[in-house]
């Protein structure tokens, strides 16, 4: 077929906008309807963005033209609505996680594959230049064999800027699952499958309350650790470190530090689809105190075009026209979430738990890939 693939949207919320923003400006999709159980909130959003078709689930699910529909729904639905999509006929892009459970989760991959159907995962803000020119030079051998990862997520929460945040504090959600999936993807980029974790966790506070919008001033529960501190071990070898918190005051986030034998590369924020790439170097020549530590730290070039969320849905949709596998795979979003829940069960166990799935070699995008070229 030598034509834009067509996309449609279950999901009008806050993240929609991002979305939207990058798929109305991809020459290789057209965004042809816009679903939401909240009828007006699906009209507005397509009036926006000069989006067609508006109104409930089924304004997508049942158009001929769609064949990719993004799942932007809350994580406790994910899998429902991924199943409703595949029992459309058309192929899943979701947001993360894939799933709140193993079972459900597998259940919906199988469901596509016996259907012929593809299932792609957020997040892809690691196919972005940031991540993927570092997962180029560590291939090139720049810092030498990769030996461990220190990542780190902290801030005092969502509720300061989300209009209704208690589904981020519910079952599959807190920081872990939140914001614990761009982390682990990249490290599984660079490092490969995850064999075993080790975490503890806690609660800063059994409920918190709404900070703004209409909802200001309402309390909701926290029923998941709002912090947890991570250890990673990785199939072929590595080892990370991570620290996941709504609970500080402090702001640090973004932070993925890989160290190799020959330098410690600083990656981008995973959150993100670009940003400043360095590698710091072991000292030449010993010091002698009073003498101070001069470390030698070169930049490394960014490469690749910058775009925004939806670029793993059009790297799917370019991959189903051509007939080859697409690079953020269902079975890698159910490997990350295979290690998230082992995360969970580690703070529950305070003990070393194995993850049962793995992954492939996890592929990559070229450094010619440009989302506002017309390829189809």
């Amino acid at each position: 077929m030598a034509a834009p693939v067509g996309v449609g949207i279950i999901g009008a919320g806050n993240i929609s906008d991002q979305y939207l923003k990058s798929l109305t400006s991809f020459p290789d999709v057209t965004v042809i309807a816009i679903g939401d159980l909240l009828v007006d909130r699906a009209r507005e959003q397509a009036a926006k963005y000069g989006v067609p078709k508006a109104g409930g689930v089924d304004v997508v699910l049942g158009d001929p033209e769609i064949e990719i529909v993004v799942n932007l729904t809350i994580p406790a639905v994910h899998v429902e609505v991924s199943e409703a999509i595949i029992a459309a006929g058309k192929h899943v892009w979701t947001e993360k996680p894939i799933g709140v459970d193993r079972a459900s989760s597998l259940g919906l991959l199988e469901k596509a594959d016996a259907a012929s159907l593809r299932v792609g995962v957020a997040p892809d803000t690691v196919l972005g230049p940031g991540v993927q020119t570092a997962k180029r030079a560590i291939a090139r051998g720049d810092i030498g064999r990769p030996l461990f990862a220190q990542t780190s997520f902290q801030w005092q929460g969502p509720e300061i800027f989300h209009p209704n945040p208690a589904f981020l504090y519910a079952v599959g959600g807190g920081p872990l699952l939140d914001m614990g999936p761009y982390y682990v993807s990249a490290l599984v980029h660079v490092f490969g499958p995850v064999a075993a974790v080790a975490a503890l966790g806690l609660k800063g506070s059994e409920s918190r309350a709404v900070q703004v919008g209409p909802l200001a001033g309402d309390e909701f529960p926290v029923e998941v650790p709002s912090t947890v501190s991570l250890l990673m071990a990785f199939e072929q070898g590595g080892q990370a470190q991570s620290l996941y918190s709504t609970d500080s005051p402090l702001l640090r986030h973004g932070v993925v530090e890989i160290t190799g034998t020959e330098g410690t590369l600083v990656i981008p924020d995973p959150n993100t689809f670009g940003g400043a790439i360095t590698i710091t170097r072991p000292l030449s020549e010993a010091v002698v105190p009073p003498a101070p530590i001069v470390q030698q730290v070169d930049e490394v070039a960014q490469e690749g075009v910058l775009a925004g969320r939806g670029l793993g849905l059009l790297d799917m949709a370019r991959s189903i026209r051509a007939g080859r596998p697409h690079v953020a795979t269902g079975r890698f979003g159910y490997h990350v979430l295979d290690t998230l829940l082992s995360i969970e069960e580690s703070v529950e166990a305070r003990a070393f738990v194995e993850v049962e799935s793995t992954v492939d070699e996890v592929g990559s995008l070229p450094a010619e890939f440009d989302p506002f070229a017309a390829t189809l």
